[in-house]
């Protein structure tokens, strides 16, 4: 996978200047926090992206690590049991190869 750069900025990046062009006085008054300006924006989620945060927040609130399957490892490498399945573990890094491209 690779892109090209090109040397054109996109004209909305190009700018460094002030938003709207409101630039405060010097020595204006800076402890006040910053207020939008009161242009009428607003945001619409679509269904995906409302299903998208949805999931992110079950997926923030469940744990990262299944403790259940750590111990049956823990315990059967302890036993002397775990099995290592070579061919899976093949299977899977060429998966991931694929994937990478």
């Amino acid at each position: 996978m690779s892109q090209k750069i090109e040397g054109n900025v996109p004209s909305a990046i190009r700018s460094t200047g002030p938003i709207g062009g409101k630039v405060a006085a010097s020595g204006a008054e800076r402890s006040r926090p910053v207020e939008a300006s009161a242009g009428g924006d607003s945001l619409k989620l679509t269904g995906e992206a409302t299903s998208l945060q949805a999931l992110q927040r079950e997926l923030s609130s469940a744990s990262a690590v299944d403790t259940a399957r750590v111990q049956s490892v823990r315990d059967a490498l302890q036993a002397g049991t775990y099995k290592i399945n070579a061919e899976a573990i093949a299977d899977g890094m060429l998966s991931l190869e694929r994937q990478l491209g």
